[in-house]
């Protein structure tokens, strides 16, 4: 977090607000008319002290009370064209500042899916959240309100005192005297605001991810009992998050009573001056009520600096989180998409090496020199111990990782090269934990295939035994709720396995897809799933001896390398470890299969 403050501290809220521009471009006729027009509407409030001047020096002073009806009438027209004009203001921003937040919103959701997954991996989900949120809103109002009267109230003071000097130069040098105290104070609360709201939106973003993992994991919450400790966790990031908060209300509270006083007492001493000087013939009693109600009229452009400076702190802020995960590099989108498919040569490891990007400097590498092939048409098992690499050797086939030295092959075509909507046609997955999505049984198996309809749906569900969908309250239209939890672990994994195989991929990656089955459903499962395998070339993570066998060989990875290659029966024979890894998933096998 102190990193975050020092690159606050050391960048430039008008740098940051400027990256707004290609969103703002498409509407700025409608932004820019709506400032000239809450300029002419403020100027117009400047008027109002000369029709003053004229009635208390023509009709007053002349006891005319017709004039006096007049310069009424011209007040009273002054100010509803001035409450129209605003009116008018707020209606022209209205409608394209909101298609600003949504283009920025729905920017940044694309940009999310094309990030690779070690950037998703290191960011909170609800920093990523906050961002999409509370954020862009704090952006969108700064466009409809502080961006506008910054430039107002600018030209309102500037015209403003250009009328005070013409209507009494002495007495509007007085008025100047606060600019530069002012100018100084609202340097030093701009640089001090900066770092208060960063902390604050990060806290936000902390507070948000809390929520979130509360409401996702609200069954282990209940389950071990734990909601007094989340409690105490939510709370203690709430008061942190109302001492921020009470900090920037202070600084604000302090800005705002400085450039408060300070014009008052400026304003005081011209009216004492001014008085001074009606009373010695020098100066009309007109001129001093208009330079006096000049003056008035710039209290609030003036006192409203540090409300505007601080809400534009704010925007500032917020754009630079949101321009932090908009700057964050997409995968590479791979080579240019050929047309042929290469000969058939199967899936090959060659060399492949992989350390996670947020890896601590010469830590060993997860995977080292992962030599492999998996023939055409071959199921190849991938067994061993726990973090011996196989998720991950798993996830670098579809790009979820891009390996760091090596290369991966499909049917001979480096997988580097080619653009990933085709690599993700060609390979299909499915994951130990499977994640399902607040959206129909139908559409969530049929995410494994874009065009694939009821036939290639059905024959799907049919080979991951999925036939429980058809006493779901609508079928394959029933809504599973969202992450699934809606469903047991066997049934939601049952769907990931048939969204993996309903687009009949050439290449399946499976990570030890039927962890969650009882034997009976898993038996049923493996002989529909040795057909698929028959058409296809496949590496699947496998803990059960029941799973190797759906394999013609295995490869045993150890300490990140392929320690062995052979069949099962082969590899009992010849390699202790196997042997031992294997003797533990019968040994489990056969306590489940009792306790049954």
């Amino acid at each position: 977090m102190s990193d975050t403050h020092a690159a606050t501290r050391n960048r430039s809220a008008v740098r940051s607000l400027l990256r707004l521009w290609p969103y703002v471009r498409p509407v700025r006729t409608r932004l820019f008319s709506a400032g000239f027009v809450a300029i002419v509407a403020s100027c117009l409030g400047l008027v109002i002290p000369l029709v003053l001047k004229w009635m208390v020096d023509g009709p007053v002073a002349g006891r005319d009370p017709g004039g006096v009806w007049l310069g009424a009438l011209v007040l009273l027209m002054l100010g509803v064209a001035e409450a129209v004009l605003f009116g008018l203001r707020r209606w022209l921003v209205a409608r394209p500042l909101a298609s600003v937040e949504a283009a920025m919103r729905a920017g940044l959701y694309r940009h999310l899916q094309r990030l690779p997954v070690a950037f998703h991996d290191r960011w909170a989900s609800g920093q990523l959240l906050s961002r999409g949120t509370t954020d862009l809103m704090l952006v969108r109002m700064f466009l409809a309100f502080p961006l506008t009267f910054l430039v107002v109230n600018a030209t309102t003071i500037l015209v403003g005192y250009v009328i005070l000097l013409g209507q009494q130069w002495t007495l509007g040098l007085v008025l100047l005297a606060p600019i530069v105290p002012l100018v100084i104070l609202c340097s030093v609360f701009e640089s001090r605001y900066a770092i208060v709201a960063r902390k604050a939106q990060d806290q936000v973003g902390d507070l948000t991810t809390v929520v979130e993992e509360s409401v996702l994991g609200i069954r282990i919450i209940k389950g071990f009992g734990r909601h007094r400790s989340q409690a105490r966790a939510f709370r203690g990031l709430s008061e942190r998050l109302r001492g921020t908060e009470l900090g920037k209300a202070r600084l604000l509270a302090g800005i705002w009573a400085l450039i408060t006083t300070i014009p008052e007492v400026a304003i005081g001493a011209a009216l004492v001056l001014g008085t001074i000087q009606v009373a010695d013939g020098g100066l009309s009693a007109g001129t001093l009520v208009a330079f006096l109600s000049t003056a008035l009229a710039l209290r609030w452009p003036v006192e409203s600096i540090g409300f505007l400076l601080a809400m534009s702190q704010e925007a500032a802020t917020a754009t630079e989180r949101y321009f932090e995960v908009m700057d964050a590099a997409e995968e590479s989108s791979g080579g240019s998409d050929a047309s042929g498919a290469g000969s058939a040569d199967g899936l090959r490891f060659e060399g492949v090496e992989f350390r996670y990007p947020d890896a601590i400097d010469g830590a060993a590498p997860v995977l080292a020199r992962i030599d492999l092939r998996v023939r055409p048409g071959e199921t190849m098992a991938l067994v061993g111990g726990t973090g011996s690499g196989k998720t991950t050797l798993t996830a670098l086939v579809p790009r979820l990782h891009e390996v760091t030295a090596g290369r991966i092959t499909l049917d001979g075509e480096d997988i580097a090269a080619m653009p990933r909507e085709r690599l993700r046609e060609l390979v299909s997955v499915a994951f130990e934990e499977p994640t399902l999505f607040s959206a129909s049984v139908g559409e969530n198996v049929l995410m494994g295939a874009e065009g694939a309809g009821d036939d290639e749906l059905g024959r799907a569900l049919d080979i991951a035994q999925a036939g429980f969908v058809q006493s779901l309250p609508h079928g394959t239209d029933t809504q599973v709720g969202e992450q699934g939890l809606s469903l047991s672990g066997g049934q939601r994994q049952r769907l990931a396995l048939a969204r993996a195989v309903v687009g009949q991929p050439r290449f399946l990656v499976l990570d030890d897809p039927l962890s969650a089955l009882d034997v009976h459903t898993e038996a049923l499962v493996e002989a529909a799933l040795r057909r698929v395998l028959e058409d296809t070339t496949a590496l699947v993570v496998a803990h059960r001896p029941s799973t190797v066998m759906l394999a013609d060989r295995v490869a045993l990875l150890s300490g990140g390398r392929i320690a062995a290659v052979g069949t099962h029966q082969e590899l009992l024979r010849t390699n202790g470890e196997y042997a031992w890894l294997m003797s533990g998933a019968d040994a489990q096998e056969n306590a489940e299969e009792s306790v049954r």
